[in-house]
């Protein structure tokens, strides 16, 4: 399992990326953030500081 970003909630504040232990996430278009599913570890880090609550579990 991974996590994965609502682009459409994200509202760009970055607050995810620099938590990720394994780097995968990335800024995309308008300074959104993406997750590399298949490098992602499922830790959970980038959700829990996420302001907005656009990160969740991939099902």
């Amino acid at each position: 399992m991974s996590y994965r970003i609502n682009e459409d909630e994200c509202i760009a504040c970055g607050a995810c990326e620099p938590v990720c232990p394994v780097e995968c996430i990335s800024e995309v278009e308008g300074g959104k953030r993406r997750i590399d599913e298949a490098v992602c570890i499922d830790c959970g880090a980038c959700a829990g500081v996420c302001p907005v609550d656009c990160i969740a579990p991939v099902e």
